[in-house]
């Protein structure tokens, strides 16, 4: 199960830290990553923010956020983390925490396994 938190409301240009916690065995895991769903998008829309490979902690984010995103791991707390700078107006959306038992992190990754259930990120103008 995949739980997330750490959103909320920010000004442009203001920080957020997203967590994700993982309960139950986690070793079977081949990648765990962060979705986003825009305002007025379908569930089939999301986008692939980030992503982290378990075996050697590669990682990959979509070119809008690269300069301004971090994606992280925290092993032995099971937490998975995005932290966000520099946010701006359309980095408003839901967003989800998703990992899979087959697929590794790359540009493709869409996993098919485990969903949370999104935390809400809003920045104002």
């Amino acid at each position: 199960k995949l739980v997330e938190s750490g959103g909320g409301l920010v000004q442009a240009g203001g920080s957020l830290r997203l967590s994700c916690g993982a309960s139950g065995s986690t070793s079977d895991l081949t990648a765990i990553g962060w979705f986003r769903q825009a305002p007025g998008q379908e569930r089939q829309d999301r986008e692939l923010v980030a992503c982290v490979s378990t075996d050697d902690g590669s990682t990959w984010l979509v070119d809008s956020v690269k300069d301004r995103f971090t994606i992280s791991r925290d092993i032995a707390k099971n937490t998975l983390y995005l932290q966000m700078h520099s946010l701006k107006p359309e980095d408003t959306a839901v967003y989800f925490c998703a990992a899979d038992e087959f697929f590794r992190c790359n540009g493709g990754f869409v996993p098919t396994d485990y969903w949370g259930q999104g935390t809400q990120v809003s920045v104002s103008t």
